[in-house]
């Protein structure tokens, strides 16, 4: 449940790496269109924004399970070698199975915390992991429950959905950031050519940045949302016991220093949240356990 974090630090990069090259292009060779004698071309430019926009999102898609197993290390269990990797890849294979999907990689990777994601471009190329530290201290039936929670992810699609809406997010930054960047261009920087300036290319890239930071709270709601989807399917095919019991196995770890690389932090299963309404809960990607608890007692598997 690691991958949104992850997602969103590629994607922004992406959207950066973009915004340069198209200023330069822009800039010293014409290219692009944007720009005119009477300022910026609106229709050009949102042109190119969803062009750009959803360009950045799914290149970020389709590399989250390589730079996943790269930033955490995981080991994907090609032939079990014990009981433990065998039982790992039995119990997702029968899960994957329940909700017909292709069986997924599975791997393990080196952390002393209770963790796991899943991640891939499609739900039917998708890695589960689950970390050393929550197969030392929960029980089977917790695991299998995390790992229906995990599988639930890949069943619902939520990494394609996350992409599309996090592509519109990308085009609507990058369209206000230009805008915002040809204003300061002109009245503060005093650039009365046809062309951008250095105030135009600067203040873009600023811009993106912060408006790609400011507008990950809609990331994240979703990313809320999808957690208790994904808790139901775990409810679903493991149990709803199984499931408050893995996830109240979950609350010594937050008590404990997080030590899961920073890109990964969003989507780890035992990410602290802080209850009450403040700012900075704007930008969790998890609800509370106790919410996610409290919804999994009022949701009766049976009738799903």
């Amino acid at each position: 449940m690691m991958r949104i974090g992850l997602f969103l630090l590629t994607n922004l990069a992406v959207i950066v790496v973009f915004s340069i090259v198209f200023g330069i292009l822009s800039r010293f060779f014409g290219v692009g269109g944007v720009h005119s004698a009477g300022g910026i071309n609106y229709a050009s430019l949102a042109i190119m924004c969803g062009v750009y926009g959803m360009v950045g999102s799914m290149v970020s898609l389709f590399i989250s399970k390589w730079m996943a197993k790269r930033s955490t290390g995981t080991v994907v269990i090609e032939a079990p070698s014990n009981a433990t990797e065998q039982w790992l890849i039995d119990t997702v294979a029968k899960q994957a199975r329940a909700v017909n999907i292709d069986m997924p990689e599975v791997g393990i990777f080196n952390n002393s915390q209770p963790n796991a994601f899943a991640t891939g471009w499609n739900k039917n190329k998708a890695l589960v992991a689950v970390s050393s530290g929550l197969l030392q201290s929960m029980t089977a039936d917790e695991v299998e429950a995390v790992l229906a929670h995990e599988i639930g992810h890949v069943a619902n699609g939520d990494m394609v959905t996350l992409a599309l809406i996090q592509g519109v997010i990308n085009a609507f930054v990058m369209f206000f950031a230009r805008i915002i960047g040809n204003f300061v261009d002109r009245t503060v920087f005093k650039n009365e050519g046809d062309g951008p300036g250095i105030g135009y290319f600067v203040t873009s890239i600023v811009m993106d940045i912060l408006l790609g930071f400011l507008a990950s709270a809609i990331v994240m709601w979703f990313s809320r949302l999808r957690e208790f989807r994904a808790d139901e399917m775990g409810a679903k095919l493991a149990s709803r016991d199984k499931m408050i019991s893995a996830l109240d196995a979950l609350r010594p770890a937050e008590q404990r220093p997080d030590q899961m690389p920073e890109s990964m932090k969003a989507f780890a299963i035992a990410s602290g949240q802080s209850t009450g309404f403040s700012i900075a809960n704007l930008f969790r990607s998890h609800p509370t356990l106790d919410d996610r608890i409290a919804a999994l007692r009022k949701y009766n598997p049976s009738e799903a």
